[in-house]
């Protein structure tokens, strides 16, 4: 993927795709390190925040390795995993159904599904308004939403440090360890996301409501969570 210039459109899906394929085999390893394991807490918080009962069906969007669907299955939840990338599947350890997927056309019915969520993945698809517009398509009235991304403090000593070790110290971790190029991609893709306000404004837009949006650990990380109306 060239770091220079952030692809967009058709380039961008075809990028994304090859990119995850080529990390897939240590992409657990590199998260837990770079995020000192704080992304497993991430997760957690958001599963909690679906408020979901026990049995209800929840699509994982970008699930990866399965991470978030075996915190969906841990609380009784119903995980099905999708991802654009076949080489994340191959490499998925959980026992939740997977198929390969654009986000953007998902494969099921409208009003059919009670949850949805989606880790570090927003700023990775080609536009947000289709997106929230297709998760507003499958949910069932009342269904939830929980999308966790990468964020920027607010506070400016904590922004500077992060900046640093999110721009320098991470894409050595991961270049390291495994493909030098996506981990140069990866703090450059930040400039993909809106703001939080923004965002907040696409899901009502889209057919949501009490719609919050959440920095965690102290603004490192973002949760946005609603309400299919």
């Amino acid at each position: 993927m060239p770091t220079d210039v952030l692809p967009e459109g058709d380039e961008k899906v075809a990028a994304v795709r090859s990119m995850f394929d080529a990390i897939a085999p240590r992409y657990d390893l590199v998260n837990r390190l770079m995020t000192f394991g704080l992304d497993v807490r991430w997760r957690k918080i958001a599963v909690r925040s679906l408020a979901l009962p026990p049995g209800g069906r929840v699509l994982d969007l970008a699930c990866g390795t399965g991470d978030m669907c075996r915190e969906l299955d841990a609380v009784g939840l119903v995980p099905i995993g999708a991802d654009l990338s076949f080489g994340m599947l191959a490499s998925a350890r959980t026992a939740a159904p997977l198929v390969q997927a654009d986000v953007l056309r998902l494969p099921v019915a409208d009003s059919t599904i009670d949850g949805v969520t989606c880790g570090f993945a927003l700023r990775n698809l080609v536009s947000l308004p289709p997106f929230f517009t297709e998760l507003a398509r499958s949910l069932r009235p009342g269904g939830r939403i929980a999308l966790l991304d990468v964020a920027q403090p607010k506070q400016w000593v904590l922004r500077t440090g992060h900046a640093v070790y999110f721009g320098k110290v991470v894409p050595r971790i991961g270049g390291l360890l495994s493909d030098p190029a996506a981990y140069r991609y990866l703090p450059k893709s930040v400039a993909y996301l809106p703001s939080g306000p923004e965002m907040v404004a696409g899901l009502g837009a889209a057919g949501f409501r009490d719609v919050e949006h959440r920095l965690l650990s102290g603004g490192i990380t973002q949760l946005l969570t609603a309400t299919r109306a």
